[in-house]
């Protein structure tokens, strides 16, 4: 390993394992929630997955600001403006809380639809319902917390919203107890309860972020004026709107394969669904981990005219990635029983949870490779791909072969099997991606006509790129 390779490994890892670390206690507390819900029996599990889902659609639409922004900050950052960085993140602090305040009002209005949509019926669509009411109720909290964070990772500081989320997950684990099941003076109020107490985790952290940020404790400074610059605006929205497409697809692929598995294969299996997905939540939010590490450095090395260093960053992080879960997944998937017998009691529910994990399991270093190339080609402001790949895996991948084995009559277990071919498809079209070039000239080709294209120090011809290592 040559010195400008250990150098590289050693910044993804110091960028990478405080998100791995947030997102790690996020899990855990995940964990506890999924285990304290699951007392109420299934059908309020089931009523949480459809909650969290209409959340994830929220999140997917707030992508088209927060890449945005964190292509933009990161490439300013590199190239040492940092007042430009500021009036980024107070830019996307005003449009993520409006786009918010919008979703949480539909989100309110439509909580019954949405649950009978999902193909919930009974106790199951009335209890969605009220988990879906309650977590909409602070949406733009959460938006006004998920902006500062990614302004601060992007200009590579990750501690500071591991501390965030730290403060946040404490918050949300002592209230859980006490808001489903009583005490302290407060009433039992169920399943509302899991989601009010996530709802106030949110309004901390993002009181504690506003705060610090408005009084300049933060490395990114609160802006002074253009905030509301109409071309920085359209610009944010341009590089992130097909990362929010992406979002969409996904969300509409999740959508529609929960769908299936609650229409046609019943409560237990769809509650067998979001525990698996919790339990493997341990591995693949390392990914997580690294793909904030590699939009970072690649926006950042691109700023500073680094194209070699750009791309080496990216490929070194999906390679952390790819070790990191594979390691992960293996001792889940040895652990698969016994772990799914403490979130659930239902033998049935156990049966199916061990037989999803043993699938996803399978597929985490295939995750690993798309969050990291994923990550790196949004840093690079490159989220047109990103968008085409996730439609290829999970459209002409997990949904097709999902309607096909539902029509053939074949069971839960070879729906759950679909999700293979996903992260095939899109493993394979981003590494393809990634190996090329032009995603490195992918924010210049997002200015506006006539705007100044950011300038590099090192402008090699595309013979003399560096190629894939």
């Amino acid at each position: 390993m040559t010195n400008q390779q250990r150098s590289a490994r050693v910044e993804v890892w110091q960028l990478a394992w405080p998100a791995v670390l947030a997102n790690l206690l996020q899990s855990m507390v995940g964990m506890v929630d999924v285990k304290v819900v699951g007392s109420l029996g299934p059908s309020a599990l089931a009523a949480a997955a459809a909650g969290h889902r209409l959340f994830f659609v929220l999140q997917a639409v707030l992508m088209a600001v927060s890449t945005g922004a964190t292509a933009l900050i990161a490439r300013s950052w590199g190239e040492g403006d940092r007042a430009e960085a500021a009036r980024v993140v107070g830019s996307s602090l005003v449009v993520g809380s409006a786009i918010a305040f919008v979703m949480g009002a539909l989100g309110f209005a439509t909580a019954d639809a949405f649950a009978v949509a999902l193909g919930l019926d009974g106790e199951a669509a009335q209890l969605a319902a009220t988990y879906i009411r309650c977590i909409s109720s602070f949406n733009v909290l959460f938006a006004v917390g998920l902006v500062i964070a990614a302004g601060l990772r992007a200009a590579g500081d990750t501690r500071t919203p591991l501390w965030f989320g730290a403060i946040a997950n404490v918050v949300n684990g002592l209230l859980l107890f006490i808001l489903v099941y009583g005490g302290f003076g407060f009433p039992s109020i169920g399943i509302a309860g899991a989601a009010i107490a996530g709802g106030i985790a949110f309004t901390v952290s993002a009181v504690l972020s506003l705060w610090l940020w408005l009084a300049g404790k933060l490395s990114i400074e609160p802006p002074r004026g253009g905030v509301l610059d109409r071309a920085r605006m359209r610009r944010l929205l341009r590089i992130g709107y097909p990362a929010a497409l992406e979002q969409f697809v996904v969300q509409s692929g999740f959508f529609g394969f929960t769908f299936v598995i609650a229409r046609f294969f019943g409560i237990n299996a769809l509650a067998a669904y979001g525990i698996g997905v919790q339990i493997l939540s341990f591995s693949f939010v390392v990914g997580f981990g690294f793909s904030i590490a590699a939009s970072t450095l690649v926006g950042q090395h691109l700023g500073a005219g680094d194209r070699a260093r750009a791309a080496q960053s990216g490929w070194r992080a999906m390679a952390l990635a790819v070790g990191s879960m594979t390691v992960l997944s293996f001792l889940i998937v040895i652990g698969a029983r016994p772990i799914a017998q403490l979130m659930i009691e239902d033998p049935e529910v156990v049966r199916l949870t061990v037989v999803f994990i043993y699938i996803l399991g399978a597929a985490q270093p295939l995750m690993a490779i798309e969050f990291a190339l994923g990550g790196a080609l949004r840093g690079a402001g490159d989220t047109r791909f990103p968008l085409v790949a996730t439609f290829t895996g999970l459209i002409g991948g997990r949904l097709v072969l999902a309607a096909v084995f539902t029509w053939l009559g074949l069971s839960v277990e070879w729906i759950y099997g679909a999700l293979l071919a996903d992260y095939v498809l899109k493993s394979t079209l981003l590494v393809a991606r990634f190996r090329g070039t032009r995603w490195q000239d992918a924010l210049a080709r997002s200015a506006p006509p006539g705007a100044a294209q950011p300038a590099l120090a090192d402008e090699r011809a595309d013979s003399e790129r560096p190629a894939a290592q």
